[in-house]
């Protein structure tokens, strides 16, 4: 079965579109930016929940995409290559953003900074980090980046190139794991 007249085309019109944008033809980048815009908008405001950190990362995105346009192979359509690097870009600046929230502190809560809680118990924190370093590397790796990163499974498992149940999987598994190694510090309920 042959492809429509027209779906021959529209892909060589992309192509060539495509060719001129890598090209640096600002009005081919306009064409594509245009046809596109909506569908990244969209993708980094679901992430990002407002819309000027949405608006910063579809553009972030359109610089990059432009940038790294000559390294685009036709494997897939230009918007779910865009759409990668939009989602790339807006976990990005999700990090970014999580880790400047960390850094600040209401002034309410600045005179008990730098004060070394006394009471922490010394030795369950020695064996907590001893139980996590003893867990086998596929665990220790998804239980650091799930709990202590903050890591979806959905990143953790495109970054490790896993699927997402086995990232689901080491984590139960690493959990598990530290329960049985921790037991004894369970505190009796009185």
């Amino acid at each position: 079965m042959t492809a429509p007249v027209t779906d021959i085309t529209s892909e060589r019109s992309e192509r060539d579109l495509i060719s001129r944008a890598a090209a640096r033809d600002s009005s081919a980048q306009r064409d594509l930016y245009d046809k596109h815009v909506d569908a990244i908008y969209r993708i980094a405001f679901r992430f990002a929940g407002d819309e000027d950190t949405a608006r910063d990362i579809t553009q972030e995105t359109f610089i990059r995409a432009f940038d790294r346009l000559g390294e685009f192979r036709h494997e897939s359509s230009l918007g779910t290559w865009l759409h990668s690097i939009a989602v790339s870009m807006a976990l990005g600046a999700l990090r970014k953003q999580a880790k400047s929230d960390k850094r600040h502190v209401p002034l309410e809560s600045a005179a008990n900074l730098g004060r070394v809680d006394n009471n922490a118990d010394v030795d369950l924190r020695e064996r907590l980090h001893a139980a996590i370093d003893a867990l086998p590397h596929g665990y220790r790796t998804v239980f650091v980046m799930y709990e202590i990163e903050g890591y979806s499974h959905q990143e953790i498992a495109r970054t490790l190139g896993v699927a997402e149940t086995t990232s689901k999987g080491q984590l139960f598994r690493a959990r598990a794991k530290l329960r049985e190694s921790l037991k004894h510090f369970r505190r009796v309920e009185q």
